[in-house]
């Protein structure tokens, strides 16, 4: 099949624990490793408030106690992505492709490259200039980082993304460095616009953006019919 006639399976959630979605990606990724799905995916959701460390990260880069942490209700979660530590809450628009690299003709580079070109296109939708930085990779606002990418891969499959701080509450960035880079700032597409941005409206931007960066055609699955095809 040939990597344009792959459909890409757009499934949306409303607020969704960090553990569950990472269950749905690693179910997606397996019967994609076992050959029972052909498509592609692409879950775009918000998350309750969590940090995460990739594998580059360590607890070094919590700035607060855990106590502290304990009393804001936020849990550390160490997972497979790539990366260091970052914050997921409400606001903040996170995507998940979970893709077959391969058949899309796509190294590991090329397929950050694209994340990070549909986080700039959205933020110019919203009329924030935004690009890359050669500190690390997402993309920034001057020196503020407004969104960041972590990938892993299993057996050519890519999964775990992209986020992008939309209205986020960026309180919770000042208690971490953030990626595991002291003194770095985070900013909102809000921040920099200068307007309250619905996430509405930054999901619909960013299906436009993945179909036009990726080529893809997309079609909307519901969440129960995803379940069941798992």
């Amino acid at each position: 099949m040939a990597a344009g006639s792959i459909p890409w399976r757009i499934c949306e959630f409303p607020l969704i624990e960090y553990g569950e979605a990472l269950r749905l990606q690693r179910l997606i990724v397996r019967a994609k490793n076992e050959g029972r799905i052909e498509d592609d995916f692409l879950l775009l959701l918000e998350h309750p408030p969590v940090f995460t460390l990739g594998r580059r990260g360590g607890r070094e880069n919590l700035t607060v106690s855990d106590a502290f942490l304990q009393g804001q209700k936020i849990p550390v979660v160490q997972i497979e992505r790539g990366g260091n530590i970052t914050y997921h809450g409400p606001g903040q628009l996170v995507a998940y492709p979970i893709v077959a690299l391969a058949k899309r003709q796509l190294s590991v580079t090329e397929f950050v490259e694209r994340l990070e070109s549909v986080m700039i296109g959205i933020a110019a939708d919203f009329g924030v200039s935004a690009g890359r930085d050669s500190r690390n990779r997402g993309v920034w606002v001057g020196d503020a980082k407004l969104g960041s990418i972590g990938i892993n891969l299993r057996r050519g499959v890519a999964f775990h993304g992209l986020a992008l701080n939309v209205g986020t509450d960026l309180t919770p960035f000042s208690w971490i460095n953030p990626c595991g880079l002291a003194g770095v700032c985070m900013t909102s597409l809000a921040a920099e616009a200068g307007r309250p941005i619905a996430i509405e409206k930054a999901r619909a931007s960013a299906l436009e953006h993945f179909s036009a960066v990726f080529g893809a055609t997309l079609e909307r699955i519901e969440p129960a019919a995803l379940l069941e095809m798992l």
